[in-house]
């Protein structure tokens, strides 16, 4: 066999090994990258998680079980067809300090998609340090974003009975926490309720907690920041 020969006999050995090497290459490679694409779009259609950790304000003190503003939102999710359960976590009472300690616990057990943290009025309600409360908040935001967590912050206001400077610094610390960490912020979760001429109507006998017919007009507040997230 002459030489020419010889190369064009080990050029063909050499493609049909090359073929065979990429066969058996594609093969091995076809299952596991198919399983990757099912477990990404598996992950992509499985349902959100929205865990909402808050206080009396959405534990729905005071009312009948299902018109608080959480419940209402769950009822939003079903009819505009938002895959999403949602996971109230609320405790009448609670504080940021509170709400702080029992976040890690829930984030092992619930896996958020999206936090909701409505924290921050009983800590004004009873004095405490604000520089605390935005720490508090601060550690949250931080832990549900550790988590994989989108987080939403919800503000909240207060009556000057505190005196002005602490009802000023009060409300500023939901701000500050939220640009800080880059995070949404429901600017104040009572509005169009607690700063109504006819206020009073709308509150329940101690003032402090809404009436059922205030927790439409308190989800249209949270609505506006949650739906993009969604």
């Amino acid at each position: 066999m002459n030489q020419p020969q010889m190369r064009r006999r080990e050029w063909m050995l050499y493609s049909s090994a090359s073929l065979l090497t990429a066969s058996l290459a594609v093969s091995l490679a076809g299952p596991a990258a198919a399983q990757g694409k099912s477990a990404t779009a598996a992950k992509a259609d499985a349902p959100r998680r929205i865990l909402v950790l808050g206080d009396s304000l959405s534990a729905e003190y005071g009312l009948a079980r299902g018109t608080g503003w959480v419940a209402l939102m769950t009822q939003r999710l079903n009819q505009q067809q938002l895959p999403a359960e949602v996971i109230n976590a609320s405790i009448s009472g609670d504080t940021t300090s509170g709400g702080l300690a029992r976040l890690p616990a829930l984030l092992k057990q619930h896996q958020p998609t999206l936090l909701v943290i409505e924290l921050g009025g009983n800590d004004a309600l009873r004095g405490l340090p604000l520089a605390n409360t935005r720490d508090n908040l601060r550690a949250m935001v931080r832990a549900g974003k550790a988590a994989g967590a989108k987080v939403l912050l919800v503000g909240m206001q207060i009556p000057p009975n505190m005196g002005p400077s602490y009802t000023r610094e009060f409300e500023a610390g939901f701000k500050t926490v939220a640009q800080e960490e880059k995070v949404p912020l429901v600017p104040f979760l009572l509005a169009g309720v607690a700063d109504r001429s006819d206020a009073a109507d709308w509150f329940q006998p101690d003032r402090i907690h809404p009436l059922a017919k205030a927790h439409p007009v308190m989800l249209e507040n949270v609505w506006k920041q949650l739906r993009p997230m969604l």
